[in-house]
């Protein structure tokens, strides 16, 4: 398993630019075969904006089925964790 640490970018992950940035970053792991935990300990916020961005986006290159089997998430507070899942009904809602 491969850990992408969101920590690195800062502890408020809010802007779109920023998502998009990390979501790039973080493709070329999903293009392996080995799982990804991606790992928020050490953030305290995780905006709507960014969630949908840098997360839910990646349903545009995989289904929400190829996601959940290659991803897990680490160290999200609740309200983080409220962001990220809201922004993946979200997108997949669309997407469906």
């Amino acid at each position: 398993m491969v850990t992408f640490s969101f920590r690195e970018f800062g502890e408020n992950l809010g802007t779109r630019q920023l998502g998009q940035q990390v979501r790039e970053k973080l493709m070329p792991l999903h293009e392996g075969d080995e799982r990804v935990a991606l790992d928020f300990t050490g953030v305290d916020v995780v905006s709507n904006s960014f969630a949908d961005e840098c997360i839910a986006k990646l349903l545009l290159t995989m289904p929400l089925s190829e996601l959940k089997a290659r991803t897990t998430f680490r160290g999200l507070n609740p309200l983080a964790s409220e962001s990220v899942l809201t922004a993946l009904r979200r997108r997949h809602l669309v997407m469906a």
